[in-house]
């Protein structure tokens, strides 16, 4: 802390980033603590949502990784939070952990749970899809079980919502397709670019410095 006023950590251990904010005084960012959250990946997942939706209590299916995927944990307690309708989407051995569905349970939240990655992507608003996490895994075996499990392309958004759009933290591997790239459903790229502003805000907010008021990101 004599070094800088702020710092960020991103950490293969899960809960690292609160240990080092409880040894320092000045701000400290998770930028990731492994199969942990990934808050400020929400707050630009957020801020995506709601500009494409104008509101954020619309129903959205999260896929792939649920059980190590750090960017499905903390997205889903936030967006349980401002009334969402939750759709997992996972196979068998990545669905969400227990603690994290017990808490979100207890707290009233509309949740549907499935291991079929299509059957539901005409009802919902959001779609996003992750990538499952090789680094996370006990064991290669594990892996080699469920990679590849889950491939969206553009056929299979055929009968989508004309206003549905597909996220995704990136990278991806082999889970997005390319060909989705070119609809009008793909909101990725652009969800990266919010990342940029959105991190640069939260930085300002934490500094103390003040950002004119009506701007637009």
């Amino acid at each position: 802390e004599g070094y800088c006023d702020i710092t960020a950590i991103r950490h293969p251990n899960q809960g690292a980033a609160q240990y080092a904010a409880d040894a320092v005084d000045i701000p400290v960012l998770n930028g990731g603590d492994g199969a942990g959250n990934h808050p400020t990946q929400t707050m630009l997942d957020l801020h995506t949502i709601r500009r494409a939706h104008g509101r954020l209590d619309i129903r959205i299916a999260i896929a792939g990784d649920l059980r190590y995927g750090r960017t499905a944990h903390s997205l889903s307690i936030a967006m349980a939070r401002f009334g969402a309708s939750l759709v997992w989407i996972s196979p068998p051995s990545l669905e969400m952990p227990e603690y994290i569905v017990k808490d979100l349970e207890a707290k009233g939240a509309d949740i549907t749970v499935t291991n079929d990655l299509y059957e539901l992507i005409p009802e919902v608003d959001v779609l996003y899809m992750t990538r499952i996490q090789k680094e996370r895994f006990p064991d290669e075996a594990e892996y080699n079980k469920v990679a590849g499990v889950f491939q969206l392309s553009k056929a299979d958004l055929a009968d989508a919502k004309e206003e549905l759009i597909v996220m995704h933290p990136l990278p991806r591997v082999g889970e997005l397709s390319p060909d989705v790239d070119s609809t009008p459903h793909a909101h990725y790229f652009k969800q990266a670019f919010n990342g940029v502003v959105t991190r640069m805000a939260l930085l300002c907010r934490l500094l103390g410095i003040e950002v004119p008021a009506g701007g637009e990101a």
